[in-house]
């Protein structure tokens, strides 16, 4: 396809990243040559310096023949307005917004050909949201990702001494459970991937990545580490939009406090929220934490727009006490130095926007995709269309089908049926068929794969 970028910042040059090298002609906009310099010089695309709403910007990027565009400026009238340009004068097919203003997002009927003509809005912030919601209702998980409306889902865990499973083969995960179905999606052993078999043995601080159907999560994850017990206290730090939503998320079942260093922004947020304690203070005030019972969280999560002051307010809270720290983290290099010790969890908005964006980008009946392991690997939902003659999968058994290389199928959704991969399994037409490569860069294949033949049209 050939798509344009307008904004070079955390998500767009993410997203850049990401989309190199899979047959893309890519052109990204910004208003700051160094930061596309930067990119330039390691991906194969075309950079313009300008404003991406402009029309003669536009018109130098190809616009006129451009597939799409994804605005995802920090200015959400300069992505919306892009997308009004580019369909009121060069007709571009889709076009994708990133708006975090909620009061943008509130007004449903805004975003349409009438109105304004945004074929899918992106909100970074109600993304962290949902995922950081998650987490917390899957207790030890690293990562979790819904799949055919939270029918499925892909958990990634480490697994640790004292688990069932460890020291054991993958065999013996259905002698342990013979009612419950899931599949071992994958497993990371040291940084590496290991393609999972069913002598496969699991060691302590393995990442495991395993599908199964939602209800059947929390057993499973008892069979790799010790149980956790439910989280019921939840501190959260930063009362900007991610942190207001989650406290509105979480209050009807968690009991929630809320720490925010503004007094006005304090004031407002707790005129909002009823059920939540709102408290105007710095989380990284050692007084604040003990008065406020850090000791007796459950999970401490750090949301504010300061990288610094996340990483070390969660540290001053794990050391106080807190059981669980989950760390909000723009700066992609800091995720990877952080995860594990005091910070348990480190979320990387990029990345989680980068997977929704990748949604609507993937050629085919992609219906959900997930970046994995900081973009090296991926999870996508796929939506089998044809028929036996017009399809390479339908009508198939999983055995049969050639998959790309490090590519698995974990689990197959028809209707409201969840059934977890095996060989012998056949792949009916529009099934969502969800796969695991820990190379993305067979993404292009998988996509060639599920693609009808065109007598089916």
């Amino acid at each position: 396809m050939k798509i344009i970028i307008i904004g070079a910042g955390q998500v767009g040059g993410t997203l850049a990243i990401s989309l190199a090298g899979e047959e893309h002609d890519i052109t990204l906009i910004d208003t700051d040559p160094k930061k596309l310099r930067s990119l330039q010089d390691h991906l194969d695309l075309r950079t313009i310096v300008g404003y991406g709403s402009h029309p003669h910007i536009l018109r130098q990027a190809g616009a006129e023949d451009a597939d799409m565009l994804i605005a995802v400026t920090n200015s959400d009238e300069t992505n919306m307005i892009a997308c009004q340009v580019a369909y009121s004068i060069f007709n571009t097919p889709t076009k994708i917004a990133r708006i975090r203003s909620p009061e943008y997002l509130k007004e449903k009927k805004l975003f349409n050909s009438e109105n304004l003509p945004v074929d899918e809005v992106i909100s970074p912030e109600e993304l962290v949201v949902k995922q950081v919601h998650r987490l917390i209702e899957n207790p030890g998980a690293l990562q979790v990702m819904d799949f055919a409306g939270g029918l499925l889902r892909l958990v990634a865990v480490k697994a640790y001494y004292g688990g069932l499973l460890v020291g054991n083969s993958l065999s013996m995960l259905r002698a342990h459970m013979p009612n419950i179905e899931t599949r071992v999606a994958a497993i990371f052993r040291r940084g590496r991937a290991i393609m999972p078999k069913g002598d496969t043995v699991i060691e302590a601080d393995d990442e495991v990545f395993f599908i199964a159907a939602s209800h059947h999560i929390r057993q499973i994850m008892g069979e790799l580490q010790k149980l956790e017990n439910p989280y019921q206290k939840i501190m959260i730090a930063g009362g900007g939009n991610i942190g207001k939503g989650l406290a509105k998320a979480l209050q009807d079942k968690y009991y929630v406090k809320l720490l925010e260093m503004d007094s006005k922004q304090a004031m407002r947020i707790s005129d909002e929220l009823e059920r939540s304690i709102v408290l105007h203070g710095d989380a990284s005030n050692q007084q604040l934490l003990i008065d406020e019972n850090i000791d007796q969280m459950d999970v401490f999560i750090a949301v504010t727009n300061k990288d610094e002051a996340n990483i070390m307010s969660a540290m001053l809270a794990k050391r106080m006490g807190a059981r669980k720290t989950m760390v909000l983290i723009n700066s992609v290099a800091y995720t990877d130095l952080l995860q594990g010790n005091d910070i348990d969890i480190a979320i990387s908005p990029q990345h989680t926007t980068t997977s929704s964006l990748l949604s609507h980008i993937r050629r085919g009946e992609v219906a959900n995709v997930y970046t994995l392991r900081r973009g090296a690997a991926e999870a996508m939902e796929v939506v089998a269309n044809g028929t036996e003659d017009t399809s390479k999968v339908v009508g198939k058994p999983i055995g049969e089908i050639e998959l790309p290389k490090g590519t698995s199928i974990g689990a197959i959704v028809r209707e409201k049926q969840v059934l977890i991969a095996h060989h012998n399994i056949v792949i009916q037409e529009l099934d969502h068929v969800i796969l695991f490569l820990v190379d993305k860069k067979y993404v292009r294949e998988v996509e060639r794969l599920f693609q009808v033949d065109l007598t089916f049209f």
